[in-house]
């Protein structure tokens, strides 16, 4: 698995575990590693984001 597939995956399953707090888990880990002074941790977690918002950009499907 590729790091872009690797965010991805990441992102759909902050995605299933948190629903509608799944923005509000992620800020909380980027707060928390920048915190401790973790900045690659901070960008792993930003491009999680990332990819939660395009998650987020999904059309609505058909009933």
């Amino acid at each position: 698995m590729t790091p872009d597939e690797e965010r991805w995956a990441e992102a759909l399953m902050v995605e299933r575990q948190h629903g509608s707090r799944a923005g509000e888990h992620i800020a909380e880990r980027v707060t928390a590693l920048a915190l401790a002074g973790d900045e690659t941790g901070v960008a792993r977690w930003l491009e999680i984001a990332a990819r939660l918002d395009a998650l987020d950009q999904r059309p609505e499907r058909p009933s």
